[in-house]
């Protein structure tokens, strides 16, 4: 046996021993390098009568694993074959079998079964489904772990083999008395996932009424026989999975999990109640048609109203309460955000003084996590408006979102620019299918979240490799700008050369000047022939900031 203390294979520590069956121990190791627990399994030469023949298995076993993952399942990860024993290094799995839950406590509450039961056929069926299937065969209590989080882990595949395809049965009758299905006997054919099934099913009769089928009578009883209180609908699933002929138990897993999860609707009570709603629905048909087309007038009328009511808040809507009014009254429309040409919308509203503050920040934050809106009674409750938009009207809810990110990119001045673009492209990137521009924003943003990343790292060649991504994407977001409005043009032209300026010395690194100056004087020779006169006022601001930065590009020293 390992001592405690000793290290196997140079790197597990061994700290206790956990378990011992009749040719193997278990104990808890650390790998101390990878600060990480292990389950080892070693199976001494010294205590086996058949050694040879036990490692054989052992190997069969191991070869499984090492091919599967999933959540249910430990992982293989070292396999050690020394001359005195066979040691398998394997997740640890915490927590304690079913089967020591049912000595401990007998029958299992009802809720707690099915959901493991659930989580068995998930893993089944991972097992099922692998190229070629891999049938378990010894599904029980005993090889179930009751992890602390509630979650199962499913144990030991010493009797697990690979379905074949054109084998008429299986060479060994492996599994346990009680729960093995009866192919596993011999005679009648190979064992394939239906045999599974019917371990499934006779492990959680047992765990649901704490009756061993593998001890006397051996028997599988309807569940209701042995405690009244237990679902006729769980029983109805038992008694399907436990079925001699394979062809009358479930097929498959996929199967059996639908009906795990929907056990309630084989109740004897819930048939009875479908069966009695039957023969009222053919009574009620005429008045239904009635009330049918009460309804849709009322439908009619109230939608009217609904729309009266929405264009008459949004005509007086003046602050964020009586917006947030407005959108709740009816989230399917886009005019509450947007506005009409008669009235503004909220983000017109929140931009009106010509700054996106933070308190205007916080008003649209506040229409991704939903609108509480008051109920009768008081009650509250959370509205997820831009949700019903986007299921509703999935364009205007591509436009108002487009637009909420322009009016942080436009006018949100608070913070360093990585953030106010990271902000706004967490709008953008719900547009990008539909706006060309928005993933330029998009791509700014991750440039620029690189920029300071790698800055902060100090790691000089990625911070310039992402400087020259970042002056491509202004050329590209420069190219792009010549479809939109004259206004847009104007601000998308300020925000090339704030970027500019704000990283002259950057991008004379990686683009030469007469690049930059060349783009700055294109935007000024553009910039002049806008012909709105509300415009003047910005386009002569553009100017000015342009000379600043062609005066600033001129006395960077040419690299």
């Amino acid at each position: 046996m390992l001592e405690v203390g000793s290290l196997v294979d140079g790197k597990y520590k061994i700290l206790n021993k956990v378990g011992q069956g009749g040719m193997s121990v278990v104990y808890l190791a650390m790998n101390e390098r990878a600060n990480k627990q292990w389950a080892v399994k070693e199976v001494r030469k010294d205590g086996v009568l058949d050694f040879e023949s036990v490692k054989q298995g052992l190997v069969a076993e191991t070869d499984i694993l090492k091919k599967l993952s999933h959540k249910h399942l430990p992982s293989i990860v070292d396999v050690i074959d020394t001359e005195d024993s066979f040691i398998i290094i394997m997740d640890y799995v915490q927590g304690n079998s079913l089967d020591k839950a049912l000595k401990e406590f007998g029958a299992q509450p009802q809720e707690d079964v099915i959901e493991w039961s659930k989580q068995l056929c998930d893993v089944l069926h991972y097992l099922h489904t692998r190229n070629p299937a891999i049938i378990y065969r010894d599904m029980k209590p005993a090889n179930v772990m009751l992890k602390p989080d509630g979650s199962i882990s499913l144990i030991d595949f010493g009797t697990a083999r690979e379905h074949k395809a054109f084998k008429v049965e299986d060479t060994t009758c492996l599994g346990t008395r009680g729960y093995a299905a009866p192919e596993q006997y011999g005679g009648m054919g190979q064992t394939d996932a239906r045999t599974d099934i019917y371990c499934l099913g006779a492990t959680i009769y047992h765990l649901v009424t704490g009756m061993n089928p593998s001890e006397p009578p051996y028997e599988i009883r309807p569940i209701t026989q042995v405690d009244a209180s237990l679902s006729t609908g769980l029983e109805k699933i038992i008694l399907k999975c436990t079925q001699n002929n394979p062809a009358d138990r479930y097929q498959s897993c996929a199967e059996l999990m639908y009906d795990l999860e929907h056990y309630k609707d084989f109740e004897d009570e819930h048939i009875k109640k479908q069966k009695n709603k039957i023969k009222l629905f053919a009574s009620s048909a005429a008045l239904t048609l009635l009330f049918l087309i009460v309804s849709v007038w009322g439908l009619c009328s109230a939608k009217g109203a609904q729309k009266e009511n929405y264009d008459y808040l949004l005509a007086n809507a003046n602050s964020k309460t009586e917006y947030y009014e407005t959108i709740l009254t009816d989230p399917t429309r886009t005019e509450a955000y947007l506005g009409t040409d008669d009235f503004d919308g909220l983000i017109s509203y929140l931009i009106s003084d010509g700054e996106l503050s933070a308190q205007d920040s916080s008003v649209l934050a506040q229409l991704k996590v939903g609108i509480e809106k008051i109920g009768s009674g008081g009650y509250s409750s959370t509205v997820d408006v831009l949700g019903q938009l986007k299921k509703s009207d999935p364009e205007g809810y591509k436009q108002v979102c487009y637009e909420i990110g322009e009016a942080y990119l436009f006018y949100y001045n608070i913070g360093v620019a990585k953030d106010k673009y990271q902000t706004a492209s967490s709008w953008f990137k719900e547009t990008v299918d539909s706006y060309p521009v928005a993933k330029i924003y998009c791509d700014i943003s991750s440039c620029l979240q690189n920029v300071y990343k790698y800055s902060k790292a100090n790691q000089t060649a990625k911070l310039y490799e992402e400087y020259e991504n970042l002056w491509n994407e202004v050329v590209v977001l420069h190219n792009e700008a010549d479809d939109l409005e004259e206004d847009l043009k104007i601000q998308v032209w300020n925000e090339i050369v704030g970027m500019v300026n704000n990283n002259c010395k950057e991008f004379c690194e990686v683009a030469s000047k007469a690049e930059i100056n060349s783009l700055l004087k294109r935007i000024s020779s553009q910039a002049s022939t806008v012909t709105n006169t509300f415009l003047k006022e910005s386009v002569s601001s553009l100017q000015s900031n342009i000379d600043i930065t062609l005066s600033k590009v001129s006395t960077v020293e040419s690299n």
